[in-house]
Order: structure tokens, then C-alpha cells, then sequence
């Protein structure tokens, strides 16, 4: 099958410009202007924005958590991707303490191999360094193509990692090529206010906030950052929300190590008033928390200043009836809020539409710095010769309003309700085939491939 899009304004991180796009099989074969070639399939484009596909790499599909598991599956979720822009999504497999990793690895196969629309990866979330775990790390590397590891610096009992292990893990790590990420919020801290507002009788959702006050992420990231220049190991922030946490990595930048990190679409346009609608607000409770109005700034200039490198989602959606698990006391509340299918759009209609990025450092942080990052490119993340035809035709004078209503994602309400959005996902191609034409999905459950990955070299 060979497809030639033709007409579009074709955008990379380094190049804008008005070419034809020829495609056989599942890669780009060629580009430039008026290509003398037969398809058999033509798009014209003209008008259009033509973009790399997207990569959201902080996604939580089928997740166990509080006793139930995120709404939506490798089926929903990659297919309400795909609709939004996004080919290639990064899940975290999660170990068991006790159990190891390749156990956690064999079960979320089993929810993503034959089920998954769109492409998709894995990090591996160490929760139990020890001398199995250890050894097992060059196996994920060398053979299963999985070369970052996700620590948690909270959820204490369940999750978290003491230093002690973080520098085990980041020293292994490191030597057999791969990456430590890490949810660098201080666990402590937050357990003693959790306790604290229980105490009190505040159960209220906006307690879920104050229980998470900026200085628990600034802390941890700086300690993140500190352990990773010690160790030498390639490190990333994930979900990095707010100021002083950003700040930990700009003097991690100016130490040299090697720390980059994510915020998140909802972290640039939501803020912490939200939770002051009564129950409502659980809605938007996530760990780490919305931020205030500030911080919205603060992570602007990050990306501009290439302090933050990628956007994602840390899209974890669960049903309202689930949210009303914690309708008598916000620890209870699941974390996490729908945003795959919404993220492409949104960051183009709120970064480049309103002048805050350029249409470039879109495709940057949306795309092919995740790819560079986590060793996918040039396979994922640019539109070039050899890559992968993973395409976004993107129309960027349609406005349309996001709605629970309209989304694809198996979630029954929407963080952004009758949210304006400029700038519309019109055709999305996976791998050469067409996978959205409008609002059709023309591809089915198991289309999705596993993307194995590179080492991981240090810094972009």
C-alpha cells in the first residue's frame, strides 16, 4: 500500500515548509515539492498543518490503583489517542514487592498484546530494588527493549523507594544504558498531612491539595536531581507541576547532570480552583496536585527555556462512580484524570494558537523529544525518509469544543467541558495505514505494535 500526501505545510522541529509526502508501507519514502509518483491512495492537504504523530509517554491503561483499575483499556485508550493525534503511547508496568519484574511484565502483556489499537511501550516502575531486582535489569534493557525505570518517591508502603534503593537502582541502571524516572514528591511529607486534615474532619477535595503544598515536589525533585548527579545516570522528572520543582532542574542543569522532565497539558491551562467545588472538584484529583495561576507561567518559559522538554498526559481516568469512592474523605479519591485524546489539541490551541510556543517547539515537546528521550528516534517523532509514517493532518482553523459527550475515552465526564479548542485533528496515519479519517477509527483492536527501545545515550 502506498499513500502520497500532497500540498501540506509540513512541520518538524527544524522545518516548515509547503512539500508532498510519499509513503510505501509502513515508512516515509520520500518528500518534497510536486512529487512525480502513483499511489494508490492521495491526500491533499492543502490547508493543512501536516505533523509527526504524537507521543504521550506518562499513560496509565487498565491500572490497578485504590482497589479498582483506570477506565480505560489498551483498546479505549490508544484508540481515543490515536482520534487526538497521539500514534504512540508509553504505559508504566508496575512491579509487586515480593514479586518480580518480569511477573509485572508478563501481566500488562497480557492486557496490551492483541488489544491495543495504536503503538505503545513500556517503563518499568521498580518498587522493590533488591539483588533479584538488580539482576533482572540488563534483561529488560538487552531484551525486552525496555530501557527506563520509574520510581515512586511517594505512596509509601505500596510504591515508594527509600534513597538507598533509588542509588542501587540508578547505579545499575546506568551501567547496563538506560534511564531512572522518577514521581519525585516526598511521600513523608505528604502521608504526615494526609493524617493531619483527617484528623481534623477536612475531607473535602481541596484537602487533597493542601496536603500536597509545593515544597513536597521542590524538595524531592531537587533530591531526585542531586542522587542522579551523584550517580551519573540519565534522570527524569515526571509530571513536574511547579515552580520550585522547575527550579531543582535548572540548577540541576547548571551542575551539568543529566535531569530533564515532563509537565502535563492540564499543569499550562488548570489551577487549584477547582477543587474549591465542593465534590466536584474530585474530578481533577491527581498526584501531584493542579497548581496556582503562577506556576501556569513558570511552565511556559520551562518549555521555552528547554528547561521542560516533553508535555504528556499522566492520563489515568476513572468513572465518576469510582471518584465517589472518596466522597466522605479525599484520601479515598482514585487518582487521575482523562486527557490522551485531548493533550495534541489543546497544547497546539493554547501554546502555538495563543502565541505562547512556536508552531516547532510544538512538534518538540509533543513528539520528537519523547521519541529522542526514550529511544524511538528516528524510527517515532520526526516525518523523515526511513521513519515510520506515523502523520497527523491537522486542521488549524477548525474550532470545536471538547466534551464528554463527543470524546472517544472510556470515561463518563471530561476534565475541559466546553472547553473552545482551535485547531482540529482531521486524518491521522499509523504506520502508513490510515487509522483516523474524521470522526471513523479505520483500524482495529490489535493493530497496535509493541515498540521496542533503544538505549538510552544521556542527554538530547
Amino acid at each position: 500500500m502506498s499513500v502520497l500526501i500532497k500540498n501540506g505545510r509540513v512541520i518538524t522541529v527544524d522545518n516548515d515548509t509547503i512539500a508532498d509526502i510519499f509513503i510505501e508501507g509502513e515508512t516515509v519514502s520520500a518528500i518534497g515539492k510536486n512529487l512525480n509518483v502513483k499511489a494508490d491512495k492521495e491526500i491533499d492537504a492543502k490547508g493543512m498543518l501536516v505533523f509527526p504523530g504524537g507521543i504521550d509517554p506518562h499513560v496509565h491503561l487498565s491500572m490497578p490503583f485504590m482497589g479498582t483499575f483506570s477506565s480505560d483499556t489498551y483498546e479505549t485508550g490508544t484508540r481515543a489517542a490515536l482520534f487526538g493525534g497521539t500514534t504512540t503511547v508509553i504505559d508504566f508496568v508496575l512491579q509487586t514487592q515480593g514479586h518480580s519484574l518480569k511477573d509485572a511484565l508478563t501481566d500488562w502483556q497480557s492486557r496490551a498484546t492483541g488489544t491495543a489499537v495504536g503503538d505503545y511501550s513500556f517503563h518499568m516502575a521498580v518498587t522493590d530494588f533488591n539483588d533479584n531486582t538488580k539482576a533482572e535489569i540488563q534483561q529488560m534493557v538487552e531484551d525486552e527493549g525496555i530501557t527506563s525505570f520509574k520510581t515512586f518517591m511517594a505512596y509509601k508502603g505500596a510504591l515508594m523507594v527509600d534513597d538507598r534503593q533509588m542509588v542501587g537502582l540508578m547505579s545499575e541502571v546506568k551501567k547496563q544504558g538506560g534511564m531512572v524516572t522518577a514521581h519525585a514528591t516526598n511521600g513523608d511529607l505528604i502521608d504526615y498531612l494526609v493524617a493531619k486534615h483527617r484528623a481534623e474532619g477536612k475531607l473535602s477535595p481541596l484537602y487533597h491539595f493542601l496536603s500536597q503544598p509545593e515544597v513536597t515536589e521542590a524538595e524531592a525533585s531537587n533530591r531526585f536531581a542531586q542522587l542522579a548527579g551523584y550517580t551519573g545516570c540519565p534522570a527524569y522528572i515526571v509530571h513536574l507541576t511547579c515552580e520550585g520543582a522547575l527550579n531543582a532542574v535548572r540548577d540541576a542543569s547548571k551542575r551539568n547532570h543529566n535531569v530533564m522532565a515532563e509537565t502535563c497539558i492540564q499543569y499550562l491551562i488548570l489551577d487549584a480552583s477547582l477543587y474549591e467545588n465542593d465534590f466536584e472538584g474530585a474530578k481533577w484529583v491527581m498526584s501531584p496536585p493542579l497548581r496556582l495561576k503562577k506556576d501556569q507561567d513558570s511552565l511556559w518559559n520551562g518549555i521555552n527555556q528547554g528547561h521542560l522538554q516533553v508535555v504528556a498526559t499522566d492520563h489515568c481516568p476513572f468513572m465518576w462512580e469510582q471518584k465517589l469512592m472518596g466522597k466522605d474523605d479525599f484520601s479515598k479519591i482514585p487518582n487521575g484524570h482523562p486527557a490522551i485524546e485531548n493533550r495534541f489539541e489543546l497544547l497546539y490551541s493554547e501554546g502555538v494558537a495563543k502565541g505562547k510556543i512556536s508552531i516547532n517547539k510544538f512538534v518538540e515537546v509533543a513528539s520528537t523529544n519523547a521519541a529522542k528521550i526514550f529511544g524511538m528516534f528516528p524510527r517515532k517523532g520526526t516525518i523523515s525518509v526511513g521513519s515510520d509514517a506515523d502523520i497527523v493532518i491537522f486542521d488549524p482553523n477548525a474550532k470545536h469544543k471538547i466534551s464528554a459527550e463527543t470524546h472517544h475515552m472510556n470515561v463518563d465526564y471530561s476534565g475541559y467541558e466546553g472547553w473552545e479548542v482551535e485547531g482540529k485533528v482531521k486524518t491521522v496515519l499509523l504506520r502508513g495505514t490510515v487509522a483516523i479519517d474524521g470522526e471513523e477509527c479505520k483500524v482495529v483492536k490489535g493493530n497496535g505494535q509493541f515498540i521496542k527501545r533503544k538505549k538510552v545515550t544521556g542527554f538530547i
